[in-house]
């Protein structure tokens, strides 16, 4: 129990989470913290560059046999978590199924900055994660999305742009920038790598900060929406972590990642996409309630992954270890 308490306290007192709250009580007294929208963008690039530069310069060092089990896994899961989703959101009534079938596609895909604040949080507690880490986010990115405009658009009258879709998800800057740094990071010489280690990988976690302020004031300024989302779909968006959460650590188990691995695979199952998603969903369910999906993703989930849910994960994890 004093294991459990003393790392809740770290994290609750960890930069990451304490920019957040700064960022969510700026938005509140009505004071401009906000990031201008260019550094917003050219941080979430620098973000996803750099973690696929790391993620692929550390896949040098795996072998094909212990990442397929960990991959196939991944993209079982990304089928399955926005299925469970739908189904789940099937219990509350006032949702048709092109809202369900948005939110399903939120869950199923990912959260990049509660991947980097979970990355973060465990190196701080040394705790190894493997370095096909960042492959898996980008496994789980893509089906979830997919399936959830799948679900969402099944039973109505208008026929899905699925080329537009496919094509915004795939060409999206989230994977286009994560796999071409998995790719970079995996052909460049250790000395080429060296040189920009000092920009994509040691300032990450001061990036990282400016960026969770940053949403921290875009959850205090849509206060007022968030609590029209409504309690069912708010209470969703704290249980259906948790639930998906835990079916990711089991799953790393099963297939053999450590310690640190499977929780970052719980993470990624628990966590709910406002970047890639969005974008996604308006082109396949342009009909469906978007702020809807997307204040229950970034304004109940994110912050319940970013106090309580991480080190949660970490506990349900060391459980099986």
């Amino acid at each position: 129990m004093s294991s459990s308490w003393s790392l809740a306290t770290t994290n609750l007192t960890s930069v990451a989470v304490l920019v957040f709250v700064l960022g969510f009580l700026g938005a509140l007294i009505k004071s401009d913290v906000r990031i201008p929208d260019p550094v917003y963008q050219l941080i979430s690039i620098y973000l996803l560059f750099g973690i696929g530069l790391k993620g692929g310069h550390a896949l040098k060092s795996v072998t094909a046999h212990s990442f397929i089990k960990p991959a196939l896994a991944t993209l079982a899961l990304g089928v399955l978590i926005p299925c469970l989703a739908f189904l789940i959101l099937k219990l509350i009534p006032k949702l048709n199924d092109m809202d369900r079938g948005a939110i399903a596609a939120h869950y199923g895909s990912t959260s990049l900055v509660t991947f980097s604040a979970a990355l973060l949080y465990l190196e701080n507690n040394q705790i190894h994660v493997e370095g096909f880490a960042a492959v898996l986010l980008t496994l789980l990115e893509i089906p979830g999305v997919i399936v959830g405009v799948y679900l969402g658009s099944r039973h109505g009258a208008e026929k899905v742009q699925w080329y537009q879709t496919l094509k915004e998800v795939v060409t999206g800057k989230t994977v286009l920038l994560l796999v071409g740094g998995l790719i970079i990071g995996a052909i460049t010489t250790a000395a080429g790598y060296q040189k920009v280690t000092p920009f994509f990988v040691d300032l990450q976690s001061g990036f990282l900060a400016l960026f969770l302020m940053h949403l921290g004031y875009l959850a205090g300024s849509n206060w007022g929406e968030i609590k029209k989302v409504g309690l069912s779909v708010a209470l969703f968006g704290l249980t259906f972590p948790l639930i998906s959460g835990t079916l990711g650590i089991l799953v790393g188990h099963w297939v053999g990642l450590s310690l640190g691995g499977t929780v970052i695979l719980g993470v990624l199952c628990a966590s709910g996409s406002y970047i890639a998603a969005p974008a996604a969903v308006s082109v396949g369910l342009p009909k469906a309630n978007a702020p809807l999906a997307l204040m229950s993703s970034i304004g109940v989930t994110f912050p319940f992954n970013l106090i309580i849910g991480i080190p949660l994960y970490l506990e349900i994890a060391k459980h099986l270890f």
